[in-house]
């Protein structure tokens, strides 16, 4: 067993980070933001979930078919979009589908809307129906790392009403756990904190086991526990603790 000390702000840094209405984006880390995709060089995010989404389209067939309609935002695009759709919109549309500045997915990088690539997109609902090439995007995205955020259903617990153009990057395992399950990112978050370093969740897939458990911070500093001779990834969750992912190869065991 190994140990690694990390500091209070990595609580606010990593791919399953919980922004939503009552958890705000704390914005300490300068990201590396690049285009969602080549032909709309205008619209950013992260570079691993660029990768990942990239990958998506080329595999089902679906480039220049589905198309990124918007991805980072800052706080003052996130205030302007909520600003002119109370104006256009009105309130009650606006709380359904905007979130609040500081509050919104899109300022980490991590969220994209897609559209279906056709003359007119609205820009706040996209049109991504359940069916076609749309469809199969949202049947592949949790086997790559991205979850549809915002499922039928689970309004009251994410506090967004049902978007099927916006998807999230969390990375697997935590993706296809969160669809095996039917959990919203609220609800995987909650659930993962049953689990510590001696009593891990365990997924299995493609002859790999990943190894999931929960860490909460302690002061300005906390030390977390890590396995020997696997692959880790650690991220904050942006309340209270940390999310430690450990990955190993059973293929040979």
């Amino acid at each position: 067993m190994k140990s690694a000390i990390l500091s209070k702000k990595d609580i606010y840094c990593g791919n399953l980070i919980l922004v939503n209405e009552r958890y705000s984006f704390k914005n300490l880390t300068k990201e590396n933001f690049v285009p969602a995709d080549s032909r709309t060089p205008s619209i950013l995010i992260k570079k691993d979930a660029s990768n990942i989404l990239e990958l998506i389209l080329e595999k089902i067939g679906a480039r220049g078919k589905i198309i990124p309609v918007s991805g980072y935002r800052t706080f003052d695009e996130q205030n302007d979009i909520f600003e002119n759709s109370l104006k256009e919109n009105g309130e009650d549309f606006t709380k359904k589908y905007v979130a609040l500045p500081g509050h919104s997915e899109h300022q980490t990088g991590l969220a994209i809307d897609l559209g279906l690539n056709k003359e007119k997109i609205d820009f706040i609902r996209p049109g991504f129906p359940s069916e076609g090439i749309c469809g199969t995007f949202r049947t592949a995205a949790p086997d790559y790392g991205f979850i549809l955020r915002y499922p039928a259903g689970k309004e009251r617990i994410t506090g967004i009403f049902h978007e099927p153009w916006h998807f999230r990057y969390v990375g697997t395992p935590h993706s296809k756990i969160i669809e095996e399950n039917g959990m919203s990112l609220e609800e995987y978050i909650k659930f993962i904190k049953n689990y510590s370093f001696d009593n891990r969740y365990v997924f299995s897939h493609n002859n790999s086991n990943a190894e999931i458990y929960y860490t909460p911070a302690s002061g300005n500093e906390t030390e977390i526990f890590l396995p020997e001779k696997a692959v880790t990834q650690v991220s904050g969750n942006n309340i209270d603790g940390f999310i430690i992912t450990v990955w190993r190869n059973t293929a040979n065991e």
